[in-house]
């Protein structure tokens, strides 16, 4: 059986990603799941700091040395502090950040010159988002236009617990940009359940959970 990381700051998100990658996967597999809710605490609070990188650096060498082939870091804040720690640690087991996939496949989806509306509920989120969508689309060959809105109530809602009133939030907003853009991106993973709230769209709606789970397998040859 191979044994595949995940490293989360959202503890809810680990049983989530847990059945997508065994999902995914077409061979059996262990997830082996690492949950540090500090360190999306600190980033929102101080930004991605040296010691955030050194945290997840851990976490990220501890599975590997418990003989994972791939692992996927699960919040999307850290996704440029995920590659850093790829850069830092080198060869071995890849790391996969989770809106890696989503924003590939919304660069594919919006084409040349296309518009992509990037939702989020963390202000922490949305640079790295924007960023690695810009990235996305250079090494696709391509050049899209990349407009960001800030949930800011929904986030506070999710954060008291009102998962309902979030959803609602989320859902309100797919609906705006709806003919205004060309694909629609929901920036953190715990949007994905929104979705099925905004209901039948004609513009493309994605969530990052499904693609990361996708692309972990893809990237350790598990597909």
């Amino acid at each position: 059986m191979t044994r595949l990381g995940l490293v989360h700051t959202v503890p809810a998100l680990a049983a989530t990603f847990h059945d997508l990658v065994t999902a995914a996967a077409a061979a059996d597999v262990e997830p082996i799941h690492v949950v540090d809710p500090w360190l999306l605490r600190t980033a929102m609070t101080t930004g991605v700091t040296p010691e955030v990188v050194d945290r997840l650096a851990a976490h990220v060498a501890h599975l590997r040395g418990r003989g994972v082939a791939g692992v996927l870091v699960t919040c999307s804040t850290l996704g440029e502090a995920t590659e850093q720690v790829l850069e830092r640690l080198g060869a071995g087991a890849p790391v996969v950040r989770v809106d890696q996939g989503m924003a590939d496949r919304a660069v594919d989806l919006a084409g040349d010159g296309g518009r992509v509306a990037v939702l989020a509920t963390v202000a922490s989120t949305t640079g790295p988002t924007e960023r690695l969508v810009h990235r996305s689309a250079r090494r696709a060959g391509v050049a899209v236009t990349v407009a960001v809105e800030l949930l800011e109530e929904a986030g506070r809602a999710r954060e008291s617990g009102d998962l309902d009133r979030h959803d609602e939030l989320v859902a309100a907003a797919i609906g705006r940009w709806e003919g205004r853009s060309d694909v629609v991106v929901l920036a953190q993973a715990s949007m994905a359940a929104a979705v099925s709230r905004a209901g039948a769209t004609a513009t493309p709606v994605l969530s990052s959970p499904e693609l990361a789970a996708r692309r972990l397998v893809e990237v350790t040859s598990l597909v």
